[in-house]
């Protein structure tokens, strides 16, 4: 079963370590966020070595020392991106501080994995391009609902395999737990945070355009609201879109902060995927009712029906793709249009949403 707290939940997975210890060093830093371990742990998995963290939050340090003891704390931020040794800064800032964050780093000639999203404005985005081209850098985000969920995982490679035909639609649903009392003030904050399409939006269209093969799509419509938090007015607490591939493959993705106190984890999250030949189901993190752990599948072909209950058994190839093409200078994780076609479409999809204002 997963975390019941989205805001620490830090899969781990098995150990398949594409380099040798020291050879692919990481510093860390700006823990502002919790996914911060769940990317800490997926690099270390591939072999990665966390030579450095850093934050000027004591106390954040020590919690991050807590699951990572080994890890030496820098003096500064300064200390990572001038040591010569350290080929990828990892961070969790807060959100519309990772773009300049991640600028920082390329400049200082290392490659950046923030988590997602990694930007919150359409400028934050183009600077960065730009970045990426004058350095040549790489900048990485942790769409962990795909990249980090076994059931996800499995569901590319079976559309890689043909096995449902061409993907023609895709739905999304990513329910979240709020929490309240336990978050930031910037998650309160739309200047900070962005947006609930810009933020977990981020994943599901990141989804989109992986399992239909699509470079590039149109937000047909978009909305946000805040439904049940008036005390916290910037809140979007509900938010939903619909876009069209360029190969005509469509989608629909509700995300929300409404999960349930009695669900056993911290969303419902759940793809569903239809293709030419055949249907996909993923229930990410727990089955409700049935079965408290998540990663099962379902599969529906011209053969039958199968349940997959994947949990152990496909791991997180994206770590070691990644490091590897931070290495060899490769794009086999993931391209950087990818990434960048991911983040634009968010953009457009929190910049055109019509905002709901609720009177139920």
């Amino acid at each position: 079963m997963g975390s019941k707290d989205g805001m620490n939940y830090a899969p781990k997975g098995k150990i398949n370590r594409v380099v040798e210890p020291g050879e692919f060093n990481v510093g860390v830093t700006a823990l502002d966020h919790g996914h911060i371990n769940g990317m800490t742990n997926g690099l270390i998995e591939a072999g990665a070595t966390i030579k450095y963290v850093y934050d000027p939050d004591a106390e954040k340090v020590a919690n991050y020392l807590e699951s990572f003891p080994d890890v030496t704390v820098a003096d500064s931020l300064e200390q990572i991106l001038e040591d010569p040794e350290i080929h990828l800064v990892a961070a969790a800032a807060v959100p519309n501080l990772r773009s300049a964050l991640g600028n920082r780093v390329m400049r200082a000639g290392k490659d950046y994995f923030t988590d997602k999203t990694g930007f919150t404005t359409t400028e934050q985005l183009e600077e960065t391009k730009k970045v990426v081209a004058e350095t040549g850098k790489k900048y990485w985000i942790y769409f962990s609902e795909r990249l980090h969920v076994e059931g996800a995982v499995f569901a590319g490679q079976l559309i890689d395999e043909g096995k449902i035909g061409r993907v023609i639609q895709v739905t999304g649903f990513g329910p979240h737990r709020l929490d309240k009392e336990k978050r930031p003030d910037w998650f309160f904050k739309k200047e900070q945070y962005g947006g609930i399409l810009a933020d977990i939006g981020s994943h599901q269209i990141e989804q989109f355009l992986h399992y239909t093969g699509n470079l590039d799509a149109k937000v047909l419509h978009s909305k946000v609201g805040n439904y049940n938090n008036p005390d916290t007015p910037e809140l979007e607490d509900y938010g939903d879109a619909t876009l069209v591939g360029d190969n005509g493959a469509t989608f629909i993705f509700k995300v929300d902060w409404f999960t349930p106190d009695g669900l056993g984890t911290w969303g419902d999250g759940r793809t569903f995927i239809t293709g030419t030949e055949g249907t996909i189901e993923i229930r990410k993190y727990i089955n409700v009712a049935t079965e408290q752990t998540g990663d099962h599948l379902f599969l529906v072909t011209k053969d039958g029906e199968e349940h997959y209950s994947l949990t152990g058994e496909v791991g997180f190839p994206f770590f070691g793709e990644m490091i590897l093409d931070c290495v060899n200078r490769t794009e086999n994780a993931m391209t950087q249009e990818h990434i960048f076609k991911a983040q634009e479409l968010c953009l457009k999809a929190q910049e055109q949403a019509l905002n709901i204002t609720a009177n139920l």
